[in-house]
């Protein structure tokens, strides 16, 4: 089991640059999640094979991540328990200006989003971070973002967000 702080920030990609993808390998992912309260969130994960449990705890620039090992078996033991908060997308790995990029572009109910995440060692480095161009805007702190909020609510709209409560 392991449990570490991180520091991310995360953008919304309105527009991926011809030719960034063609020439990366993909990782489908599928995350559900079994638990989402506040700002705690319990979820399964199968990245190309990998399989992990994860428990996330924080909002915004800091958050605690534990992460613990799980077989395929266990994985597809859990997996219906997450039947209505489930994401599909396939994940890309992408480097810029020394920091390493985490793309995700998204299928099913949330088709056509795609968001850009980072990590960094510390908040400060974080806030030195100068984006991408296709990173439109910073989604680092907004709740309807968040990964859980997603699965359980769908793509972000005012709709939607007065109807999803937790």
């Amino acid at each position: 089991m392991r449990a570490e702080w991180e520091t991310e920030r995360k953008f919304v990609v309105t527009g991926v640059p011809d030719g960034l993808l063609e020439t990366r390998k993909s990782v489908p992912v599928r995350q559900g999640f079994l638990s989402s309260d506040g700002e705690r969130h319990v979820k399964i994960c199968d990245e190309g094979g990998i399989f992990t449990m994860m428990v996330k705890q924080g909002f915004g620039f800091k958050q605690q991540n534990t992460n613990v090992d799980i077989s395929a078996d266990q994985f597809e033991q859990l997996w219906p328990l997450t039947k209505h908060m489930r994401v599909e997308k396939q994940r890309y790995r992408l480097g810029h200006m020394g920091h390493n990029l985490v793309l995700d572009v998204f299928a099913g109910h949330l088709a056509p989003l795609i968001l850009v995440e980072v990590e960094f060692d510390s908040e400060m480095h974080s806030r030195q971070f100068l984006p991408p161009d296709f990173a439109e805007f910073e989604v680092t702190h907004r709740r309807e973002y968040q990964l859980a909020h997603l699965a359980k609510c769908g793509l972000p709209d005012s709709l939607a967000l007065m109807s999803c409560h937790y």
